[in-house]
């Protein structure tokens, strides 16, 4: 969008609220207090808004159909404008709500004077963040079911890849790929959750709480709602225009998406290192060294884990901001689209790349299931020996003593011999001998959320329904 602001105009735009001041304010202070910069991205919503309030004022009888009208077709007229960039914006205007009242008086004369009546700027800015949030979870939502669809099919094809998984990130007992997958499409569906109720409760319609204390004027606030497809309307004018729990359940819905992305990137970032080498990064992922010819560098991935903390950051400011101020409306609120703005842009690349990434990774299976078989199979010993009668504690005595030795000789449980076997374990030694099996590890393991290939099915079956 590539608005003009007017330098070249003789005359600077009459500003609409400044009548009871004598003197206009400093440049400097117009430039530092202006949020015009930023929220002229809530055109699109503040028009919509406006229609149906103009819309409301008629059928009230505040003002005539024919007004009512013009201000419409004035309203759809500036929306052509900001679109093809001819729209010319002024600091003056402060905001783009004044900027668009501003115009519409110059396109619709009388009438556009009018459309300002039982409104104010407070109740109309929580509008458009209102449904200009609706919107745009709408579009999170749509990502975050690409990236659950990308990594559903990557653990499709992945059940039976086994792999360790790890605590500590220490080697500790045989998952698959595919398990550890749906780990990551559990997170992103509470992510999913999250998003898909903070926009139930960004859905409540705030306009006809005025200033603070509503308006003398016989206005229909259910009109204005149904017509904007708010379910819901707010029930006290102070937090109508004072509220911004709504804005804070997004950013933290995204910050916590963020942390997810952020955990997801630094595994892959590790299984790309040559000491693990469990997968290969695709090329137009990746970003090369400006001296080391060879190194082939996750710097999207790292990026990722570095943006988690503007997420974060967002929501600590929007909080901070919050924490302190008096009923109802304060400038301050001003702060909290650039945090949702800023929020938003940071989250959306995030999630629609990952959602690329993971179908176009190629896995080295093979090194996965050597990683997986290297000593991480005693609790499935202790657990065998606990099936066969044992206590816990003394089984977990007792494989301690047989994974030392192992440990001592050089070797993985797998390779001990049956007499060594037999002298820690008696006479189960050879049931053991049958679960030092990774694949068999992951068979016996039924649980529902275990990582058996039965259960990982079940699961992935439940997803694609869902």
């Amino acid at each position: 969008m590539n608005n003009r602001i007017d330098k070249a105009a003789g005359k600077r735009p009459r500003n609409l609220i400044r009548s009871r001041f004598k003197l206009s304010r400093l440049p400097e202070v117009e430039a530092f207090t202006a949020s015009l910069p930023f929220d002229r991205r809530l055109f699109h919503h503040d028009i919509r808004g406006s229609i149906a309030h103009a819309r409301m004022l008629a059928k009230t009888g505040l003002v005539s159909k024919a007004q009512a009208d013009r201000m419409i077709k004035g309203l759809k007229r500036i929306e052509r404008e900001i679109e093809a960039g001819d729209f010319i914006f002024d600091p003056a205007d402060e905001d783009i709500h004044l900027a668009i009242e501003r115009r519409l008086t110059e396109i619709a004369g009388a009438a556009g004077a009018r459309l300002h009546a039982a409104r104010s700027r407070n109740d109309q800015v929580v509008l458009d963040l209102r449904m200009y949030l609706a919107d745009e979870i709408a579009v999170v939502l749509g990502l975050l079911d690409r990236l659950k669809d990308s990594l559903i099919a990557v653990a499709e094809a992945h059940v039976e890849t086994v792999m360790p998984g790890y605590t500590h990130l220490q080697r500790a007992q045989p998952v698959s790929l595919a398990h550890h997958v749906l780990a990551y499409i559990e997170m992103f569906s509470r992510d999913r959750e999250r998003f898909a109720q903070t926009r139930e409760r960004v859905r409540v319609m705030p306009l006809g709480a005025g200033a603070l204390a509503a308006t003398t004027l016989p206005i229909d606030r259910r009109a204005v709602a149904q017509e904007l497809g708010f379910p819901r309307l707010t029930e006290n004018s102070m937090d109508a225009v004072s509220d911004r729990d709504f804005a804070a359940d997004f950013i933290f819905a995204a910050a916590l998406c963020g942390v997810h992305i952020s955990r997801m990137s630094e595994d892959i970032i590790l299984w790309a290192t040559a000491e693990f080498g469990f997968l290969q990064l695709p090329d137009e992922f990746s970003t090369g060294s400006s001296m080391m010819p060879q190194k082939k560098n996750p710097d999207l991935l790292e990026l990722f884990r570095g943006k988690t903390g503007r997420l974060v950051g967002d929501l600590t400011a929007l909080l901070t901001t919050l924490k302190g101020l008096p009923m109802a409306y304060n400038s301050d609120l001003q702060e909290d689209k650039e945090r949702v703005f800023d929020a938003l842009d940071t989250l959306k690349p995030m999630l629609d790349l990952m959602a690329k990434l993971w179908p176009r990774m190629t896995f080295d299976t093979q090194r996965m299931r050597a990683a997986a078989g290297d000593g991480a199979l005693a609790t499935d010993i202790a657990e065998e020996l606990v099936s066969r009668g044992l206590p816990f504690r003394s089984a977990h005595e007792i494989v301690g003593r047989l994974v030392r030795e192992a440990a001592a000789a050089g070797k993985r449980l797998e390779d001990l011999s049956d007499m060594e076997l037999q002298r820690h374990c008696g006479a189960h030694a050879g049931s053991v001998r049958r679960r030092l099996s990774a694949e068999e590890s992951l068979r016996r393991r039924q649980v529902i959320g275990g990582p058996s290939p039965a259960m990982v099915r079940r699961r992935l079956a439940q997803l694609k329904r869902q």
